[in-house]
């Protein structure tokens, strides 16, 4: 992970459950790096390789960042 300076315009998506603007977007950057931003803040971004967003992603369908 680490702070993303982008220099070309990037495509970012949002959950359709996003009824707010409290939420995360994503954007590909490049084949191999992902970028994500808060809609509050869209200054700060952070990157994450392909491979770790994958991981992220995984673990978080597999519920192992809720709250029990």
């Amino acid at each position: 992970m680490s702070l993303v300076h982008e220099t070309t315009p990037a495509r970012w998506r949002r959950s359709t459950r996003c009824a707010s603007n409290a939420c995360v977007e994503v954007a590909r950057l490049t084949e191999d790096a992902i970028s994500v931003r808060d809609t509050e803040d869209t200054a700060t971004r952070l990157g994450f390789g392909l491979g770790e967003w994958r991981d992220f992603v995984r673990d978080a369908k597999a519920g192992r960042f809720d709250r029990h």
